[in-house]
């Protein structure tokens, strides 16, 4: 009798472990640019119903953009002052989210979209003014700046203080899903690297001076190793903060991404920090789609691409819109692959296409 119980038990337990195992990723972005979701309960509402109607389970949506955040953060304050976006006056978007999705079943995950930069197309920034000691530079001793965007020294021990302080800022106090940064976040332009604090330690670690080419292979997989150290560190603390949290990351493709902002991310999935990586695999025809999956196919293992989704380009706010068979095609191309889900940049797709799933 008592082993016929303990099976019963045994049995129960494993039911319910599997019927608690993770769905696919079927997410989108929602940003604050080029959209309106987020600026009104009524938006949100709408907005997650949408998200639902069209059969995603997951949302990420932006939380720090511009150097400042679209919830009010104690953290942004006691550095510059300047606790939200002054355009939702004082209005929580991030908390309605949350609540919205949950009551629809869907997961909400804070999106760290400006990761490492601090600013765009404007040097004036209060956080340049106030933090001088934290931009990065180039090996002309310049600004670094790469497509409008400038950028912080992503090893200096400030500003990666920082940024540890605002994701478990909104892991505290948020019933978030998880967390994400994207190809700013660990990132920084491989260009960067010359700001007197990553010189020093570069120095006291190698015993050399780094070389005036960014390029070398030696110093450039030094400066990778450094934010994948730093990615390590995050994913910890947020796991130790709250366990269930998914730490999930959305690089550049790889090499590329290695090469030009220093995401060394296969090393993120061997090295057991990444819940899920969706690499942005954006392209605008579908042979050229095929090409970088395929790509991503041979850089990932069986195993680990249970942990993959492709991040998809349906939208831009240029008037870009992805069209309704490329769209499904794409999607196809993923279940041909191995990869069980995707998600899609940006939310406002869904308004201007009948079918996702």
């Amino acid at each position: 009798m008592k082993q016929i119980f303990t099976l019963l038990i045994s049995f129960i337990v494993f039911s319910s472990c599997a019927q608690t195992k993770e769905e696919p990723v079927r997410g989108t972005w929602i940003t604050n640019v080029a959209s309106e979701a987020l600026r009104s309960e009524k938006n949100i509402k709408e907005a997650v119903t949408l998200c639902k109607q069209k059969g995603l389970n997951n949302i990420y949506v932006v939380v720090w953009n511009g150097g400042v955040t679209m919830y009010p953060s104690k953290v942004v304050e006691s550095y510059i002052g300047i606790k939200q976006h002054p355009i939702y006056n004082g209005f929580d978007p991030i908390k309605s989210i949350i609540e919205e999705g949950h009551k629809q079943g869907i997961k909400v995950h804070a999106w760290f979209e400006f990761g490492f930069s601090y600013a765009y197309k404007d040097t004036t920034k209060v956080w340049s003014q106030k933090y001088p000691h934290w931009v990065g530079r180039n090996s002309k001793g310049e600004l670094l700046n790469k497509n409008g965007f400038y950028w912080w020294s992503a090893m200096h021990p400030q500003v990666q203080q920082f940024m540890k302080e605002l994701v478990l800022e909104i892991v505290t106090n948020y019933d978030v899903d998880g967390v994400q940064g994207d190809d700013r976040l660990p990132a920084m332009p491989a260009e960067g690297g010359y700001d007197s604090a990553t010189l020093a330690l570069y120095k006291q670690q190698t015993g050399k001076e780094a070389p005036a080419d960014y390029k070398e292979p030696a110093w450039l997989q030094w400066k990778a190793d450094q934010l994948s150290t730093f990615g390590k560190a995050l994913y910890s603390e947020v796991k130790s903060k709250k366990p269930g949290c998914i730490v999930s990351w959305a690089p550049s493709i790889y090499p590329w991404s290695k090469e030009n902002y220093l995401q060394d991310w296969p090393a993120w999935l061997k090295g057991g920090y990444a819940d899920y990586v969706m690499p942005q695999l954006y392209r605008y025809n579908i042979d050229a789609y095929e090409k970088v999956l395929k790509e991503l196919n041979e850089q990932v293992t069986p195993e680990q691409k249970k942990k993959v989704f492709p991040g998809l380009l349906t939208s831009l706010g240029d008037g870009y819109l992805v069209k309704p068979a490329m769209l499904q095609q794409m999607i196809q191309l993923n279940r041909k692959y191995g990869f069980e889900g995707e998600c899609l940049f940006y939310f406002e797709c869904l308004r201007k296409l009948d079918k996702i799933y």
